[in-house]
């Protein structure tokens, strides 16, 4: 029996260093750096900051002026990728942590909790498939997040195209809303393409990334996975919580093969952002800290 007792209390002990690892974690901010060879030669760089995953609510004020201090980066544009809110009153909280940023050229999409508030979910649901909707999940004030977005001039790419000049490039968008909650439908080709064509979306479902693929989008951007969230050292991301393989939770890849300066040219860019925040129900991450990416393009070579 003691030695029961004592391999129970070890374990305790750990599963707590564990959870409370996982807490400190989710407030571990960081930002990641990415290099893509896409532009021309002689052109001048282009620096994305690609946000994703904020799940804000009214009191969260380290993430907010984390996300605030983000505009002491020397970034041309900003591409959001979705699930801002995770409160029906945190607009104004949204909205005052990207102010700093306001003053760039943006584009944005919407997840899931751009919509519908969050709820309690059994984690090990999500090694079953996907989380589903909830037909009981409170609405949120999305049009409030649109006219905040939409008021300081940033590109809405919900199933809709657009096109954005920033370090001498144009750069056509081409965005979808979420796969996640069946809202993705691609827009209509209005034949414009820009130096880039790019794509964005939240949740990197197959489907979306195949049609953006098809769409001649040479960088897509997405969100959604929070890189796993809950990873393994050494494994990497258990769950994607979409149909997207798992090695491809987070960071940057090609789809759909290998990263064209790994030898396939006919794949696409794609990164995907772990994102900043979690749901306010499954506050911690193991071995997946929270990010936000400056993602730079530069000439091929």
């Amino acid at each position: 029996m003691p030695n029961v007792r004592t391999a129970l209390a070890v374990a305790g002990a750990t599963a707590a260093a564990g959870l409370a690892w996982g807490f400190a974690e989710a407030h571990a901010y960081t930002t990641r750096r990415v290099t893509v060879p896409l532009l021309p030669a002689g052109s001048a760089p282009v620096r994305i900051l690609h946000l994703s995953d904020l799940h804000l609510t009214p009191t969260q004020e380290r993430r907010i002026e984390w996300v605030r201090s983000l505009a002491r980066e020397n970034v041309d544009l900003v591409v959001t990728t979705g699930d801002n809110l995770a409160h029906a009153d945190a607009v104004p909280a949204v909205a005052r942590a990207l102010t700093p940023l306001f003053e760039l050229p943006g584009a944005f999409v919407y997840g899931s909790n751009d919509y519908y508030a969050p709820t309690p979910i059994n984690p090990f649901k999500y090694f079953k498939a996907p989380s589903g909707l909830e037909s009981t999940r409170p609405l949120l004030p999305t049009q409030s997040l649109t006219t905040v977005l939409e008021g300081v001039g940033w590109t809405n790419l919900n199933n809709a195209r657009g096109t954005v000049s920033v370090a001498g490039q144009e750069i056509s968008f081409v965005g979808m809303d979420d796969p996640h909650i069946q809202r993705d439908s691609m827009p209509s080709d209005d034949g414009v393409r820009g130096d880039l064509h790019v794509g964005v979306v939240h949740a990197p479902y197959r489907r979306a990334l195949d049609a953006l693929h098809e769409d001649g989008v040479v960088l897509t951007l997405a969100g959604h996975t929070h890189g796993g969230q809950v990873c393994v050292p050494g494994m990497g991301a258990l769950v994607t919580n979409c149909d997207i393989d798992r090695t491809r939770a987070k960071g940057l890849h090609g789809y759909p093969g290998l990263r064209p300066d790994q030898g396939d040219p006919a794949s696409m860019w794609l990164h995907v952002s772990a994102g900043v925040g979690t749901s306010p129900y499954a506050r911690v991450r193991f071995a997946c800290r929270p990010e936000a990416t400056v993602v730079t393009l530069v000439p091929r070579d």
